[in-house]
């Protein structure tokens, strides 16, 4: 209770920036922002003056930790949708589901039409994005010190992939540098999109939300309302960019580019994301497109799935089937460990199948003992257990919820897709309800909280929400 008192100060400030933008355009979400931010603040007043840890050294313990980062998204995306509510513009389904959508930058949207609301609330759906997409704990522990130990905890269970490396020992100083990183990212790529003649609101918008792989738009048909070949290819670029992980890019700057390559994600992310967009120009253009338009179509919305950021750019739904196919494989893949996309994660594909060559070599040769190399590193066989488990419980999740969303009324294809698209956050998904067109304001209220939850689960890799459920969390004693 303590710590969300002080996350609540922090969740307090992000409302200022949409509040001033509200200002600046005049417009009602300025008067609704300052009074959130007014309570926001007062509550993580009373928290933490209230409630104080046992001395000012104590350290929370995993279980603790795991605990206040599932409390801290839930809350955080409870509080997010208290704009959307007293504007109008969504009920309270339709509103938790929207903020959920932008904190874990899934990109799908529970609004008809989009032009037209508040400027300020508008940019509140993207800001959303950018502070969900490096994560909110981790932008809290770059920017507000003074958790000792304790942040290790809360760091790891928001963490996705495997390795669990870190930059440089100290945790607050390796967020503060992903923070930077991050930041940075996203101002050159709204520098970009200024010089391809987008106005600085535009600009930064799409900046912030190509960088947190969200995909969150103010215009009703999304990158396709510019029309420019030059925009499509800077957020192509910034997507691709988004999905690779951020601590490699850290030692690019140390080590030289040199580093990307020997990285075995990286190599394989480049790989995927060049041949599925040569396959899919490939297809459009044996289906009478044009070799430019085949191609900057295919290069966009390929870093768009991969990335799992959900621009659209095209009306994919009348692709050929076998494109298509290509961009529904890149709803589970995803992109790389420690980057701002969804997915399955490349990392993890390659653990599978480098397994899975072992595996058929010990049919030929049963004595023969050859590792499982990652990053020239032998994989150990909990790890690949881990790795195992989890596409078996990804896969469970998306067959579980699909029923359940079909039990609503759904379509098939409506409901697995749009389970899929939740779950890697990747946003927009197939057919005429959620695909390219679309949007998820029809799907009912229960529909709707089902899928933020998918959402969260997605963003928070599975396991840290789905270890509250078991009896043993909450009866153990011991401090694990």
């Amino acid at each position: 209770m303590f710590l969300l008192g002080k996350i609540l100060y922090f969740l307090g400030a992000v409302f200022a920036i949409p509040m001033l933008v509200g200002f600046l355009y005049r417009d009602e979400g300025a008067y609704i922002f300052s009074i959130c931010m007014i309570f926001i603040l007062a509550a993580g007043f009373f928290l933490k003056n209230t409630v104080k840890p046992v001395s000012a050294q104590y350290e929370i313990s995993n279980r603790e930790g795991i605990l206040t980062v599932v409390l801290t998204w839930v809350m955080a995306a409870i509080l997010a949708s208290i704009p959307f509510m007293a504007s109008g513009m969504l009920d309270p389904a339709g509103a938790f589901f929207e903020a959920m959508s932008g904190l874990t930058t899934t990109g799908a949207t529970a609004l008809p039409e989009i032009e037209g609301w508040p400027v300020s609330l508008l940019f509140w759906r993207v800001w959303l994005h950018w502070i969900g997409g490096l994560g909110i704990i981790v932008i809290f522990i770059a920017l507000l010190p003074g958790i000792s130990g304790s942040a290790a905890h809360l760091f790891n269970a928001e963490s996705s992939g495997f390795e669990g490396e870190k930059i440089v020992p100290r945790l607050q100083k390796t967020a503060l540098l992903l923070f930077k990183i991050y930041s940075l990212i996203t101002a050159v790529t709204a520098a970009l999109l200024l010089f391809c003649g987008l106005d600085l609101y535009d600009a930064a918008v799409h900046a912030m939300s190509a960088v947190a792989t969200g995909g969150f738009s103010h215009y009703n048909d999304s990158v396709a309302h510019f029309r420019s070949a030059g925009v499509e290819m800077v957020l192509g670029i910034a997507m691709f960019v988004a999905g690779g992980n951020f601590a490699l890019y850290f030692n690019v700057r140390q080590r030289g580019l040199r580093v990307l390559l020997r990285n075995d994600e990286f190599r394989w992310y480049l790989v995927l994301f060049l041949s599925l967009t040569g396959l899919v120009t490939a297809s459009l253009v044996s289906h009478g497109h044009g070799m430019e338009s085949g191609f900057r179509d295919a290069f966009f919305q390929v870093a768009s799935f991969i990335s799992t950021t959900g621009y659209v750019s095209a009306d994919y739904d009348q692709w050929p089937s076998f494109a298509k196919i290509c961009l529904v494989l890149l709803y589970f893949t995803g992109a790389c460990a420690g980057s701002t996309a969804g997915g399955i994660k490349i990392s993890r594909f390659v653990v599978l199948l480098r397994g899975i060559g072992v595996s058929v070599s010990k049919v030929l040769h049963p004595r023969e003992a050859r590792p499982i190399l990652y990053n020239g590193r032998k994989v150990e066989n909990n790890v690949l257990g881990l790795v195992l488990t989890f596409f078996a419980l990804y896969i469970a999740i998306i067959i579980l919820f699909s029923t359940a969303i079909a039990f609503t009324g759904e379509d098939i294809i409506t409901a697995v897709t749009a389970v899929a698209a939740c779950l890697s956050s990747v946003g927009p998904g197939f057919g005429t309800v959620v695909g390219a067109t679309g949007n998820f304001s029809s799907l009912t209220p229960a529909a709707k909280i089902m899928l933020a939850f998918v959402m969260m689960l997605g963003r928070l890799e599975m396991y840290t929400v789905l270890i509250l459920f078991s009896r043993n969390f909450w009866q153990g004693q011991s401090r694990w």
